[in-house]
């Protein structure tokens, strides 16, 4: 069965396997299904949210108070490190924070999106990508209700208002779609190695350290890492990811283009190739699971 393909039809009496060359699906017939059933998709992420309480007043309070109380133990250590804080010191630590938790949330979520959902592969022919893109659109609609905080915070530092704020979106836009294909990677990893998810809270923690959350990328200038600065663009998807969304949030400034290429080019290539290498497994979920 893991080498044959599956004619999606979910309302054929009798599925039909057919064996398939190099484990990936037939391209064209693929995404016209996954485009077709997005409603699935949304509605899968709107019973997430609602098994959460996430829709209730309550629940929309923890959504924000979750990741503003963390950025406020955040804080007090860099002011005990450091000596000093303010204003926009907090501002940007929860600005970034409340990103981050999006690509976290996104990772958490999709690396237990198909092992959670064994009956529904069992039972039900659809393309498996909408688990993890399911996961994400629950994690992105749990991020929302934090933009306000972050403009609340804004309006307490000293740092303009301008309309290039609104370029902010881009980067949003790109770690979405980071968090898409991180969210198929680890989504599959869990399927085959059950362990997955229980590392990934190391894992989180030491990339939130490495991001430019706790610290800001103007401070690597007078640091003893700023050499480095060319490297971590490249070899961290989030320092360019967050740092321009900070940028341009805060400080209303349109990152360089290096940021710019950056980010697009880890966005694109994480979605691609996490969607590759998921749609190439995803027909041995069923025996696996």
């Amino acid at each position: 069965m893991s080498t044959k393909d599956v004619v999606r039809d979910a309302d054929a009496d009798l599925q039909v396997y057919s064996p398939h060359r190099a484990g990936l699906p037939r391209f064209g017939p693929y995404f016209r299904d996954l485009r077709a059933r997005l409603p699935f998709a949304a509605e899968s992420s709107k019973a997430s949210i609602r098994a959460a309480h996430s829709q209730t007043v309550f629940g929309q309070l923890w959504l924000i108070l979750n990741p503003l109380l963390m950025a406020l133990v955040y804080y007090i250590l860099v002011v005990i490190l450091r000596g000093s804080g303010g204003a926009d010191t907090l501002a940007h630590i929860v600005s970034g924070l409340f990103v981050f938790h999006l690509v976290s949330g996104s990772m958490s979520a999709g690396a237990s999106s198909v092992t959670g959902g064994g009956r529904l592969i069992m039972n039900m022919a659809f393309p498996r990508l909408l688990m993890p893109m399911s996961a994400v659109r629950t994690a992105f609609f749990r991020f929302l209700p934090t933009l306000p905080v972050v403009l609340i915070l804004k309006a307490f530092t000293d740092e303009p208002w301008g309309p290039q704020m609104l370029l902010a979106l881009v980067f949003l836009g790109f770690m979405t779609l980071f968090s898409i294909g991180i969210a198929a990677v680890l989504a599959t990893l869990q399927v085959y190695f059950r362990d997955t998810s229980s590392f990934l809270p190391f894992f989180t923690r030491i990339w939130l350290y490495m991001s430019p959350i706790l610290w800001s990328i103007d401070s690597l200038d007078t640091s003893p890492v700023a050499k480095y600065v060319d490297l971590m663009v490249v070899v961290n998807p989030l320092f360019s990811m967050v740092g321009g969304w900070t940028e341009l949030v805060l400080n209303a400034q349109i990152p360089s283009p290096s940021m710019w290429l950056a980010a697009a080019s880890w966005a694109v290539g994480m979605t691609v190739v996490g969607s590759l290498f998921f749609m190439s497994r995803e027909r041995e979920f069923a025996v696996r699971l």
